[in-house]
């Protein structure tokens, strides 16, 4: 219940957020427009941000002939997790990564990328798809995709602050450098807001993954592998589209500047520390 009116209030935070670069574009009349639109991107975003996301990285739908291994295993964790089996995809990328989404469980779909199948064991593999069902279960998906749209569309309306000018709440024309500064500073409150949803819930993927597939240590093993091997290896789409990294298990941007900064994961070495004491509490934990 926490963690649920948490993510009420950052999602409200940034909808304001969207309305008060509204209010900088065009006034009291700009901030009606903004809530307008947000509360349509919203519902656009409930319907169709999961097969936009999709698009954005080419992913491409696999079945049990296609994808028998990847397919299979993600067939049999659903089944240990009490979920309907998501739609399975491939990415044509060397950068090893993975993602959940859909509005929800009965329609989600995960995917993972060429490059992680070929840098991680069998198990390893197992224990991040398990990581991406466990946010099908926890139904983070929809929220991570609502939050990457408005994001987007947030940077979007600063830019168009910045270029065009704008008025203030008033109605009176806005001081030019005004609108630099919600150019630059919007899109860093986007993006901290995006962080607080992300962060806590990758934990909590983490902890739920290694509990559906019953071994934390390789999923700890998983991240530590995709850690090193995604440092040099950019994933395109990724960077292309920075609003959509949060949906990722490990943050596929450069890490350099702001991007770093900013991040809307935690730790890898945290994260890994927290699966290994899983490990070591669970006796039982599966260690093939």
């Amino acid at each position: 219940m926490f963690n649920l009116v948490k993510t009420a209030i950052l999602m409200a935070a940034i909808t304001a957020l969207f309305m008060a670069v509204g209010a900088m574009i065009g006034g009291q009349t700009g901030m009606l427009i903004a809530l307008a639109v947000a509360v349509g991107m919203n519902f656009f975003s409930y319907w169709f941000s999961a097969d936009m996301v999709l698009k954005m990285y080419n992913a491409q739908a696999v079945d049990e002939s296609s994808a028998p291994q990847l397919y299979r295993m993600v067939q049999e964790l659903s089944q240990r997790a009490g979920l309907p089996m998501p739609k399975v995809y491939l990415i044509n990328e060397d950068a090893p990564n993975a993602f959940a989404t859909g509005r929800d469980p009965e329609h989600a779909a995960v995917a993972a990328t060429t490059g992680i199948l070929r840098v991680l064991s069998e198990r390893e593999l197992r224990g991040v798809m398990a990581h991406e069902l466990a946010h099908v279960g926890h139904r983070d998906i929809l929220i991570s995709t609502i939050s990457a749209t408005m994001a987007g569309a947030i940077s979007m309306l600063a830019n168009f602050a910045a270029f065009f000018g704008g008025r203030d709440a008033n109605g009176r024309p806005a001081n030019p450098l005004a609108g630099i500064a919600v150019a630059i500073l919007a899109p860093l409150a986007a993006s901290l807001i995006q962080m607080a949803i992300s962060r806590a819930r990758e934990f909590e993927a983490d902890r739920g993954g290694a509990e559906i597939s019953g071994d934390p240590a390789a999923l700890a093993s998983a991240l530590d592998k995709i850690h090193r091997y995604a440092q040099g290896i950019p994933l395109g789409p990724a960077e292309a589209h920075p609003e959509t990294a949060q949906m990722m298990i490990m943050n596929p941007l450069s890490a350099g500047g702001l991007r770093g900064l900013f991040s809307t994961h935690p730790a890898t070495e945290e994260r890994v520390a927290r699966l290994l004491a899983m490990a070591q509490a669970a006796p039982g934990a599966v260690r093939r």
